[in-house]
């Protein structure tokens, strides 16, 4: 049997919180049948976009959808914004772990990536904002036509449902009738109602229109909520229902490869292979939508890819070495600092039972509540902003990273970004996020110590344009091994520097009126563990991670430089495997990735559609 006989019960959970929603569900996900038209791989953020929007186009159509993790609609660490983070490392995540980092002293860095139905969009931070309208256009320039800003706002606002805040001025460029909910959040802390006075107080401008194009400055942004119920908004409960009976999904499988043929000198896929050797046939196409870390593992165990291929015995088929590569993320790096008395943080939901329990039974009577809350405190910056005239120093850095690698198209464009006067005065370099609550890397304090049941608040600096690219490969021919993560984060002089540069900033930004007022002492690092340029360099090396951010492995660009997808997704040298998911951004922008992933999705869906209805 290709679908197992427990699914019956794993949808009941399902149908009961779809009623309740006063949705549906499309019919039929009890099949038995071994072909479908089309088999979407990975029921994430990407798939059940693709996978719903072709049963609205493709009526005839027939689309099954698998799925690695299970159906959690009635899991309350997804559902309420509070519990956000609280489904990091558990049964509904990938848990993908690097090799041994020997620029960060051997660490080991963990990658979540969503293993449930709705994937990373059912376990991220819920953050939903957009980058600047150059950054998109990049797209386009980097060979894709029909992929630029005029194209990207479109998609993006087809799949949002944006509430406008009575702070947020802009007119154009958000969608109101989309499937998936943003909305700034209702519940704010009190000590973070001065974060825009505190970045105005350095010259930093209060950014009122930060989804149109422009997102330098300060601003509250918005999380990806239902405002009517204040739950999370994700894709299993925004876009399956939305699906016709013409939708199977198959959960709590793995797929171990796509199967090829060759036919005609192009490659064309006929089917996937289940990690239990079952197989099922695609009659039209099979959509990779598993990520930017499961993708490539896929590609490469079907016989797609480069020399890695030989090294694990596995035929190549199709000699394509971008597979894996150009992997981007945001590397992050954070200071803590412990409240004055008299503020309530988020550490309490988490120390104390009784307000937890309190908070909790007004978020379940759809009141105000602790639980509302999901970060919504940005300001996006330029280097200029936060070094002065010291930038030239990080820019100098950047030239010669670049100049090592001068071939790369990506780290090219990244080097304009910095030194094209047009676009460094509008594409920012760091974001900087505050974090209600301890979110360090040292720990909360222990119950046996001074500071337990104190209030905490981090600041959070991401670098957005990393100069360091990464990859991920298989290690094994068995597919039910992850695949190796290198994300070299700081692994290169600009990135080390930036990153510092960083960290510093928000030392400065919390010693700056009003936030400064709000607080006792620097828990971490500490102002005395770390004041030299060496100390900050330490820091970082022991303290950067993942924004959560893994984009390009399966990278949209010209084959000659390194490209995996052409501009309709479809896997150079095949017929009609395509690859629809965060793997395809060919340069990781200055954004949280969520919306631009639902953008991609739906683009790729009309693609497709379109296509085959003119066949």
């Amino acid at each position: 049997m290709l679908l197992p006989p427990q699914l019956s019960k794993a949808v009941l959970p399902f149908f009961a919180t779809l009623a309740s929603l006063g949705g549906s569900l499309p019919t039929g996900h009890a099949s038995q049948a071994a072909s479908y038209d089309f088999i979407v791989v990975g029921g994430g953020t990407a798939g059940n976009v693709v996978a719903t929007r072709l049963s609205q186009q493709l009526l005839h159509c027939s689309i099954l959808v698998i799925e690695a993790g299970p159906w959690a609609l009635d899991e309350d660490r997804i559902n309420i914004p509070g519990f956000k983070g609280s489904t990091l490392g558990t049964k509904y995540d990938w848990n993908i772990t690097s090799i041994p980092q020997p620029q960060l002293d051997g660490r080991i860095i963990t990658q979540s990536r969503g293993k449930v139905v709705g994937g990373t969009s059912a376990i991220n931070l819920l953050i939903y904002d957009r980058a600047s309208e150059p950054e998109y256009q990049t797209w386009e320039d980097l060979g894709n036509p029909g992929w630029g800003w005029d194209t990207m706002v479109r998609v993006m606002d087809k799949s949002s449902n944006f509430t406008k805040p009575r702070s947020y001025t802009g007119t154009t460029n958000y969608g109101t009738s989309g499937p998936i909910n943003a909305v700034v959040d209702r519940y704010r802390p009190a000590q973070q109602k001065g974060w825009i006075s505190t970045f105005e107080n350095l010259g930093i401008e209060h950014n009122t229109e930060w989804m149109g194009g422009e997102n330098e400055g300060v601003a509250f942004h918005s999380s990806t909520i239902d405002p009517t119920k204040y739950t999370r908004s994700y894709s299993a409960v925004e876009y399956l229902p939305r699906a016709g009976s013409n939708v199977h999904v198959m959960p709590n499988t793995e797929v171990a490869k796509v199967n090829l043929e060759k036919k005609g000198g192009k490659f064309v896929a006929t089917g996937v292979t289940l990690l239990d050797g079952d197989i099922i046939m695609a009659k039209n196409e099979v959509i990779l939508s598993a990520g930017t870390i499961k993708s490539p593992q896929i590609l490469e165990l079907s016989g797609i890819g480069g020399d890695t291929l030989q090294t694990y015995g596995i035929e190549r088929k199709i000699h394509l070495p971008g597979v894996g590569e150009n992997l981007q993320d945001h590397p992050r790096i954070q200071l803590a600092f412990q409240l004055k008395d008299k503020y309530t943080s988020f550490d309490r939901l988490k120390i104390d039972p009784d307000y937890a329990a309190e908070q909790l039974a007004l978020w379940r009577a759809n009141e105000y509540s602790a639980y509302d809350f999901a970060a919504g405190a940005f300001s996006y910056q330029n280097w200029s902003s936060i070094l002065g005239p010291d930038e030239d120093q990080l820019v100098n850095a950047a030239k010669r990273v670049v100049a090592k690698f001068e071939n790369n198209i990506v780290d090219r464009t990244k080097l304009n970004f910095l030194t094209d006067p047009a676009l460094s005065s509008s594409i920012v370099q760091a974001e900087f996020i505050l974090s209600d609550g301890y979110t360090g890397s040292k720990g909360y304090p222990l119950a046996n110590s001074t500071l337990y049941g104190k209030g905490f608040f981090t600041i959070i600096a991401g670098l957005m344009h990393e100069l360091a690219r990464g990859s991920v490969h298989i290690n094994s021919s068995e597919p039910g091994v992850n695949p190796a993560y290198d994300p070299a984060f700081a692994s290169n002089a600009y990135d080390l520097q930036g990153l510092v540069a960083m960290a510093k900033y928000i030392r400065k930004v919390a010693n700056t009126a009003p936030l400064a007022n709000t607080w006792v002492s620097e828990y971490e690092p500490g102002v005395e563990e770390v004041q030299t340029d060496e100390e900050w360099e330490e820091y970082v090396r022991e303290n950067v991670n993942t924004f959560y951010h893994p984009v390009g492995t399966c990278a949209m660009l010209p084959r000659k430089e390194g490209g995996v997808v052409d501009p309709g997704l479809k896997v150079y040298g095949t017929r009609n495997l395509r690859v629809v998911d965060a793997s395809v951004i060919p340069l990781l922008l200055s954004a949280h990735p969520q919306s631009g992933i639902y953008g991609i999705a739906e683009r790729a869906a009309e693609t497709v559609a379109g296509e085959w209805r003119r066949r």
